[in-house]
């Protein structure tokens, strides 16, 4: 984590901040609201389970200790606290609702949590939207108790991962940051170079508002985020309860640093509770936490959940051209996928990790009125033992039968590429096109570059 605020100009808010703590009080956990109209849900956990268990391994991973291997020491931010996998810091409560809870040991040591998802590639569609939300509570505590409490709920490029220093260039989007038990929402945007910069880092372009109705602390509220790429210029937006309080345009910052942020193949989304650290820190004016900081207050997550809207099209609003060479990366939705650095000529990003049952949709794929009857598909497989699958073409739903299809086995490694052609039935008009994966093994099959179709 590389989110370094180092100081913000709100004394005034924290000697004005109650010295008391309210009780926690928590609702059972809701169901992810349905997509309002004109959205498509491309992922959601809303954290049913029983009491004590860990969240889902197949949507989340943790981040542990101090700092990622190789990476920055306290994820580069000053926190202290050694983030586990202990239930005790976080689990399900068995009422439909997360929590991430900073203990303090008999010696003073604090212990936290911190997960990912493992999905990578949350980003808008070329001339849609992307929407990123989240229900939750911060941690209820409030004043000197609260001092050093930093929960957070925000989204990093991917690239960071495995890499760990190309922070802020990848981009960030903090959806909602929270210090020492304070009445406010922070929305930050992250990106360019630091310290300074067109985002003046380590600050980035953010602002606070207090939460609408009940405090932050004490209830319950809706954090939202849009990046939106249907407009021009570009806009990202952050949301409390529907109440829009920050945006950036595209228009704010120079063309390579929107690019930088924007062009690679999207974002991870991160939950956790922080303590101490420079943010904390820099509001309070103090070193945090501090001997009157009250552990075992949880941030309590309801769900977490990713609608998109619109697009079809890179760089063309009616869609994507079917004969031009379509990014395998460039999906508008998947289940079960990666993406990766591709070693194929001209570079950039590959899907991966492609098994039995897992699939991605490519919005508004242009045949116009040439009929297309061949699909050709970049692919390498580094599957062992006989293992092997079908790479399916479909259109407009998964329900519907393939068009076409290709066998893939070994290709002498994930990187060793091979075009494949194959057959399909013929195409006209615009659709959203599926590649789906079909194997009689569970393990990974293939990984693809790009496809495209031809005549």
């Amino acid at each position: 984590m590389k989110r370094r605020r180092f100081g913000r100009a709100l004394a005034a808010a924290v000697a004005g901040a109650a010295l008391v703590t309210v009780p926690l009080t928590v609702p059972a956990g809701a169901s992810v609201p349905p997509p309002p109209t004109g959205w498509t849900q491309v992922w959601a956990d809303d954290f049913d389970g029983a009491a004590g268990t860990l969240p889902n391994g197949n949507n989340w991973r943790f981040s542990l200790g101090h700092g990622y291997p190789g990476g920055p020491a306290n994820w580069g931010t000053g926190e202290i606290a050694a983030h586990t996998n202990n239930p005790a810091n976080v689990s399900l409560d068995g009422s439909g609702n997360l929590r991430i809870t900073p203990l303090r040991d008999g010696a003073g040591n604090w212990t936290s949590a911190r997960i990912e998802t493992n999905k990578q590639d949350f980003k808008a569609p070329e001339n849609g939207v992307l929407r990123v939300e989240s229900r939750l509570q911060m941690p209820n505590v409030t004043g000197e108790a609260a001092l050093g409490y930093w929960p957070a709920f925000w989204m990093l490029g991917s690239p960071y991962r495995g890499n760990w220093w190309n922070w802020p260039g990848i981009g960030e989007f903090d959806i909602m940051e929270n210090v020492n038990g304070i009445n406010s929402v922070w929305g930050v945007l992250h990106c360019g170079t630091a310290p300074g910069g067109p985002c003046n880092e380590n600050n980035g372009i953010g602002t606070s508002r207090t939460c609408p109705g009940a405090s932050c602390q004490s209830a319950f509220h809706t954090f939202t985020f849009e990046w939106d790429r249907s407009t021009s210029p570009n806009q990202l937006r952050w949301y409390v309860d529907g109440q829009q309080f920050h945006q950036v345009s595209q228009n704010q910052l120079d063309a390579t640093t929107w690019t930088n942020m924007t062009s690679h193949a999207g974002y991870f989304i991160i939950l956790n509770v922080a303590m101490g650290g420079a943010f904390p820190n820099g509001v309070a004016g103090i070193g945090t936490p501090t001997a009157a900081t009250v552990p075992g207050r949880p941030m309590v997550v309801d769900y977490v959940a990713a609608w998109t809207r619109g697009g079809g099209g890179t760089g063309d609003p009616g869609g994507t051209d079917a004969y031009g060479t379509i990014q395998a990366e460039n999906h508008q939705q998947q289940n079960g996928l990666t993406t990766q650095t591709t070693t194929d000529a001209g570079g950039g990003q590959n899907v991966a990790t492609a098994a039995n049952g897992d699939w991605a949709r490519y919005n508004g794929i242009k045949f116009g009125s040439q009929t297309a009857t061949q699909v050709k598909a970049r692919v390498a497989s580094g599957a062992g033992g006989g293992v092997s699958g079908l790479v399916e073409v479909r259109l407009d739903s998964l329900s519907n039968p393939p068009i076409g299809s290709f066998s893939v086995g070994n290709t002498g490694g994930w990187q060793s590429w091979q075009t494949i052609p194959a057959n399909i039935s013929g195409v006209t008009g615009t659709h959203d096109v599926y590649l789906s994966f079909r194997s009689g093994q569970p393990s990974d099959f293939v990984n693809v570059n790009w496809f495209t179709f031809a005549p």
